[in-house]
This record gives C-alpha cells, sequence and structure tokens, in this order.
C-alpha cells in the first residue's frame, strides 16, 4: 500500500512540475517575441531624439540631444509638409475605416441571417478574396480608377480600401456569435424594419467586433503604401507612408534628413498608440461580459 502511495506521489509530482514549467516556458516564448517586436520601436524612440552627426557616430540605443531641434525641423520642412501628409493619412484611414467596417458589418449580417440564391457562393468568392494579395489588386484597380478619371483624386485611396473581404468574414462570424434569431423576430413581430433593426439591434450586439474590424483597416490603410504610390502623383495629397519614403529618395543627397524620416516615423505611430488605448475599453468590456455570463 505504501510503495501504490509512494508511486502515486511521484507521479503526481511530476505532473505538478510539467504543468509548473508550461506556463514558464509560454512566459519566456511571449517575452522573447514582444522583445523582437519592441526592439525596433525602441530604436526609432531614441534614433529620433539623435541629430544627424549622433546618428552615425553614437551607440545605437543611446538617447541623443536633438529631440526638440528635429521636431521643429519636421515641422516647418516644405511650408509644414508632413502635417499635411499626417492630415491626409487621417482622412484616407480614417473617413475609410469608417466605410469599410459599415460596409462589413451590412455585408457580414446579411451573409449570417439572411438565406438568399447564391450566398454561398458570394461567400466563398469573399473568402477567396482573403487569399488574394493586395499587390496583385493594385494596377487593375489603377486601370480602373484611371478609366472614370479618379486616378491621382483622394478618392482613388479611398475607393479601393472600403471593400474589405477579411473584413466581411470576421462580421459574418461576429453576427452569427452575437445576434440571436430570437430578438431579430421579435423585433419584426412588433412592426420593426429590416434598416431599424439593423440600426438600433444588430449594430450595438456587434459594437466589439466592429471595434476589431475598425481598428484592423485603420492600421492597415495607415500604414499602406503601395496603393498611394501607385495612385498619386501629387506630393500634396501624400500619407505620411509615401511622404517618407519621399523624404528618405532625397536623403540619399542631403544626410540631414535621415533625422527628419527618423522622427516622422516615431511621430506617425502616436495616432496607433492613442487609437489602440482609447478603443482597449471595448475590449475590455467585452470580456467582462463573457465573465459575467460564465
Amino acid at each position: 500500500m505504501t510503495a501504490v502511495t509512494s508511486t502515486g506521489d511521484r507521479q503526481f509530482g511530476r505532473r505538478r512540475g510539467v504543468q509548473r514549467r508550461r506556463p514558464r516556458l509560454a512566459l519566456v516564448v511571449l517575452l522573447l517575441g514582444a522583445l523582437y517586436c519592441l526592439t525596433p520601436v525602441a530604436w526609432v524612440v531614441l534614433a529620433s531624439s539623435k541629430t544627424s552627426r549622433e546618428l552615425f557616430t553614437t551607440f545605437s540605443f543611446a538617447p541623443g540631444t536633438g529631440l526638440i531641434d528635429n521636431l521643429i525641423d519636421l515641422s516647418t520642412y516644405g511650408g509644414g509638409q508632413f502635417w499635411k501628409w499626417g492630415l491626409n493619412s487621417l482622412i484616407y484611414a480614417g473617413l475609410g475605416a469608417v466605410l469599410s467596417t459599415l460596409v462589413a458589418a451590412m455585408a457580414g449580417y446579411a451573409l449570417a441571417k439572411f438565406r438568399f440564391r447564391g450566398r454561398q457562393v458570394l461567400f466563398s468568392a469573399i473568402l477567396a478574396g482573403v487569399l488574394v494579395p493586395g499587390v496583385v489588386l493594385a494596377v487593375p484597380q489603377y486601370l480602373l480608377l484611371a478609366a472614370v478619371g479618379l486616378a491621382g483624386t483622394h478618392w482613388s485611396v479611398l475607393l479601393p480600401v472600403i471593400i474589405n473581404p477579411f473584413g466581411i468574414f470576421l462580421c459574418r462570424v461576429f453576427a452569427v456569435a452575437s445576434v440571436p434569431e430570437s430578438t431579430l423576430e421579435a423585433a419584426r413581430l412588433d412592426g420593426a424594419g429590416e434598416l431599424r433593426i439593423f440600426v438600433t439591434i444588430v449594430l450595438p450586439m456587434m459594437i466589439q467586433g466592429l471595434v476589431t474590424v475598425f481598428l484592423l483597416q485603420f492600421v492597415g490603410i495607415w500604414n499602406n503604401f503601395l496603393l498611394p504610390f501607385i495612385m498619386l502623383s501629387d506630393q500634396d495629397k501624400y500619407p505620411i507612408t509615401l511622404g517618407l519614403y519621399t523624404f528618405l529618395g532625397k536623403g540619399a543627397g542631403d544626410g540631414d534628413l535621415y533625422s527628419l524620416v527618423i522622427t516622422g516615423s516615431a511621430v506617425a505611430v502616436i495616432p496607433l498608440i492613442i487609437l489602440l488605448l482609447v478603443l482597449q475599453r471595448f475590449w475590455r468590456a467585452d470580456l467582462l461580459a463573457g465573465g459575467l455570463k460564465g
């Protein structure tokens, strides 16, 4: 009896040891992943504080003394052109993400809750669209917009991003999971129209999912380079990504512009951080609601 007990204790101890090591291993992997992702960000932040001379003569992760001068030079270069690019990026990313999220919500809800001929074929086509990289579509989109006279305008950057296959797929998943059929039927029995049901019932129920779609689309449009590069020729309509690229191209003949490119890159990250901090409360509310339901 004692031998059996001691054997069981040893096996139990080994299992507990394995269970303890697994969280530690997962923590180490997460820390390494965080270090890998945050190291370039830390370098950009520190390098933005350096003068052009310090950028090439000091240790990579040592802070510099030229942050204020870099910000002043960035703001005044080309008559404040950097801030024009920033405003363009806000227009492209903000308006584009709002329209894309609204279209994705309507399409995802329709695919999830309505039965119509060709629904599965349409959904399969949308899934296929998720697999098509944007670089494949950029040139055909340019040719189509050029044919209708929109190439080179703000619309040439906005229109292609409104339809987001991945966002439609996510909204369909969110609609299936968060919008009960019984609620929709009760609203229809009370005489509510489909538009009123969508605006007053479906959208509030899907809000956490829509925030996710909005954030992903905002970040994607904000960081987009290829589409504006192909569509736009007027520098006053450039987003930040394309504007910094022109800085980098000019920096080949003027080393002082390298510090402006790095400072501009650091400043361009700030709106994304603010947006994440503002919207994360929706995810907290969702997790709290899930915990209360459990």
